[in-house]
């Protein structure tokens, strides 16, 4: 007889003339514990997914058939009670699928004439193999590398949000993401982050500014979307160049999967194939630990969380994340983005409803007079998204005004979606109050109740608590499970401290104390996103001087607009020479109105003119000045052209024009590969070495090793270096990496001399964070705060 209860979680099995096995289901867990006096009580412990009966049946009729060791029990995460009793009964172990299936086997190879009912003939194999399918997920096509991922996520108890975007690009689907792991930094919970660019491209290396935007540098050296510098700001962690997948990196390794045989002959396809390797790459992204930057020396501890000041306790073990956040970029909808749509909705049938949720954002403009929030661009988005198989849980709803509650109800009703699980994302005076403004609408203690998230992260199963004695030169753990620590390591920031301290960020924005102006002379100025990463670093010092940052865009080739000595200018795209001048003239009326000069990176002979005027203009005028990747090249031609006296200096990425005699400024570096350009620079997380007493040292603590990131193909001409020292230009951050002794940062004499005149071939706006601002970013906001009001110089040429 078989009973089982309208609740689905409980199931009975009575056989004649023999003891009743109990058997309970939950969400994940089945437990099954033989009676007194129906063995010897040995506990062991088998994963399960999701709410299946067949499991709880068969795995009984195993069980009554001695199928498996004697006293099976199926445990994925028990609660105290359920530890207790196991305990009680005997030894506890864990069994995965693959050992199940060797106990099943052995067991059935060995059948005798004795077998109880429902015995281990065919009739009991077959049991066997169907419910092995169940625990590996119920998909007996699975390959094994995606079914241990999925087994370990699941009994991790590892959560994943998926962030899609409906209606249009560029709609905020970045922030929000960031935002939502602020939430979950909130709960104390460790967390990464995974962006998917449905785009053929492998990585953004290749990509020009104008059509993507910056490309932004990771410490392993992966060339990655700009929202992955979100994440980390947001997050302060540091992620890897998995943590970026593209069309083009999932389908390169399905093919060189399929060159090494891997597949077997078979006829690869998007599905299972791609979709299969998609979710793979996503549960493997899930589990890398994420470390954070405890110091701008380069310590790190594999704890994700916050940097300095927030709270998070340091130090902490290599432990993997406790939530996923995936960002789906494009719109939904998009042809590009099918297979990815299609493997995320399996992986949620994989992983579990309830280890897995979708955030959708969309659209709702505003229309009319008097002025009405339109529902409709976003029903039809979720529309579609349903019917691609996917379901939101949370919409999150940008525009202008907060949502109206007759716009939340409208959107409740055709969306099927709760209406407080509708959030109003609207507009706000700066990013930072995105996580706040969600925290108001209760976002927090709802995706909490839906991913089924402890108060605090006191999560951890007895293997996390266990014990570590030392034992033969080797840690081993004892099976002993530790008393509950409310909190737990992975929750010692509470919530109040860190929104206290994104509140103060906040805050720090919108009341500033003074103003700061500094231009930006660049060659992509028309494209705001292609200095992102530059525009947040003076942003997090402009807070941390309490000033309110005004940024002059200036677009370099203005500054020498008209110039018929200017090879980089664009006279032939503007044959007016009204035009020009006007253009000129107002470029460097802005120039002398700032407080201070950035010269950010880029490629190709376009502005570079430019640059070096701005560069001389600030060094002249001795105002604050600092020089990234090719604007410290651009330093150091503009110096030896002026102060050396070798007019016709130039950079060898130009060599055209330079002059037979001349020895290039900036060279080429000897391990470069002139002729793949994808992933061939140096990338990276790089060590400098700073000289004592210099100004970059000062700014960096007094902290002798840093490690900044690196994006370049050509360096300072070491052979030259002498030269610039011997005139004034001093070399103070250098490097040794194998391959040659690199320049990294130049400074100017001394105060006297210039008050803030530093350049570094690194790339320092990639590891500033807003609780913990770069140190050369902050030197550059405090000095023009010190020449604010001074009347400054007009010592610059035109």
């Amino acid at each position: 007889d078989i009973v089982r209860r309208d609740d689905d979680t409980n199931t009975r099995l009575s056989q004649k003339k023999r003891s009743t096995l109990p058997i309970r289901l939950s969400d994940r867990n089945l437990y099954l514990a033989r009676p007194e006096g129906g063995g010897e009580g040995r506990a062991t412990m088998l994963n399960h997914t999701r709410r299946r009966p067949l499991v709880a049946l068969l795995l009984a009729l195993l069980v009554a058939s001695s199928a498996l060791p004697d006293g099976v029990v199926s445990v994925s995460r028990p609660n105290a009670n359920a530890n207790d009793a196991l305990r009680a009964s005997g030894t506890s172990r864990r069994l995965d699928a693959s050992a199940a299936a060797a106990a099943a086997a052995s067991s059935s190879s060995s059948s005798t004439a004795a077998d109880p009912p429902f015995g281990r003939g065919r009739g009991g194999r077959c049991c066997a193999d169907v419910l092995l399918r169940e625990l590996r997920g119920g998909h007996s096509s699975m390959p094994p590398a995606l079914s241990d991922l999925v087994s370990e996520t699941v009994s991790s108890d590892r959560k994943i949000v998926v962030v899609t975007g409906g209606v249009l690009s560029g709609i905020g689907k970045g922030v929000t993401a960031s935002s939502i792991g602020v939430l979950f930094r909130a709960m104390g919970l460790r967390v990464t982050a995974l962006k998917i660019d449905p785009y053929l491209n492998v990585d953004a290396g290749t990509m020009s500014p104008f059509e993507h935007g910056e490309v932004f540098v990771l410490d392993d050296g992966g060339e990655t979307d700009l929202d992955l510098g979100n994440y980390e700001r947001f997050l302060g962690v540091c992620l890897t160049g998995e943590s970026n997948l593209s069309t083009g990196k999932i389908y390169r390794e399905v093919i060189e999967r399929e060159r090494i045989g891997e597949y077997l002959g078979k006829t690869v396809q998007v599905v299972p194939h791609v979709s299969d390797a998609i979710q793979e790459w996503v549960l493997r992204v899930a589990r890398t630990p994420v470390t954070r930057v405890s110091t701008l020396s380069g310590e790190t501890s594999g704890t994700a969380g916050t940097g300095g000041g927030s709270g998070e306790e340091e130090g902490k073990d290599n432990l993997p994340p406790e939530v996923c956040i995936v960002e789906l970029g494009g719109t939904l909808g998009d042809i590009e983005s099918m297979p990815f749509v299609e493997a995320l909705r399996q992986l949620q049938e994989h992983v579990g409803y309830k280890n897995m949720c979708f955030v959708h954002v969309s659209l709702v403009p505003v229309l009319g007079s008097p002025t009405e929030q339109k529902t409709k661009p976003t029903q039809h988005s979720v529309k579609s998204m349903m019917q691609l198989g996917l379901r939101p849980d949370f919409i999150c709803c940008r525009g202008k005004e907060p949502l109206e509650p007759g716009t939340k109800s409208k959107l409740s009703l055709f969306t099927s979606v709760p209406e407080n699980a509708i959030i109003s994302i609207h507009d706000v005076t700066n990013i930072y109050r995105v996580p706040l403004m969600m925290l108001e609408q209760r976002m927090s203690s709802m995706l909490a109740r839906r991913l089924r998230i402890r108060p605090f992260a006191q999560r951890r199963d007895s293997e996390k608590y266990s014990a570590v004695t030392p034992g033969d030169g080797a840690a081993t753990a004892t099976t002993q499970q530790q008393p509950p620590q409310p909190p737990t390591a992975c929750s010692n920031v509470r919530e109040s401290d860190l929104i206290k301290n994104w509140t103060e960020l906040a805050d720090g924005v919108d009341r500033p104390e003074g103003e700061c102006r500094i231009a930006m002379v660049g060659k992509y100025c028309d494209q705001g996103d292609a200095y992102l990463s530059v525009v947040k670093a003076l942003t997090h010092s402009a807070i941390a001087t309490k000033q309110r940052l005004r940024i002059e865009w200036i677009v370099a080739s203005d500054l020498t607009a008209g110039d018929d000595d200017d090879s980089s200018s664009s006279k032939s795209s503007d044959p007016d020479p009204d035009a020009a001048a006007s253009r000129k003239r107002d470029a460097w009326r802005r120039l002398r109105e700032c407080d201070g000069v950035v010269v950010p990176g880029g490629f190709g002979r376009r502005g570079f003119d430019g640059k070096i005027r701005a560069v001389r203009y600030a060094r002249e005028s001795r105002t604050p000045f600092l020089g990234i990747c090719l604007g410290m090249q651009a330093a150091v031609v503009e110096y030896a052209r002026n102060v050396l006296g070798r007019e016709r200096a130039d950079s060898a990425e130009f060599e055209e024009n330079l002059a037979k005699d001349e020895e290039d400024c900036v060279v080429f570096m000897p391990e470069g590969d002139r002729e793949r350009m994808g992933g061939t620079m140096r990338l990276g997380a790089r060590e400098t070495v700073l000289k004592e007493g210099s100004l970059a040292r000062r700014a960096y603590g007094d902290v002798e090793r840093v490690m900044e990131r690196h994006r370049h193909r050509y360096e300072v001409n070491p052979n030259m270096v002498h030269d610039f020292e011997e005139a004034g230009l001093h070399f103070v951050g250098r490097n040794s990496d194998g391959t040659g002794e690199r320049m990294e940062v130049i400074e100017l004499d001394s105060p006297d001399v210039h008050p803030y005149f530093v350049a570094a071939q690194f790339h320092p706006e990639f590891t500033s964070r807003p609780e913990r601002p770069n140190p050369l970013f902050y030197g550059l906001l405090q000095a023009s705060k010190d020449r604010v009001g001074a009347g400054g110089g007009d010592g610059g040429v035109m």
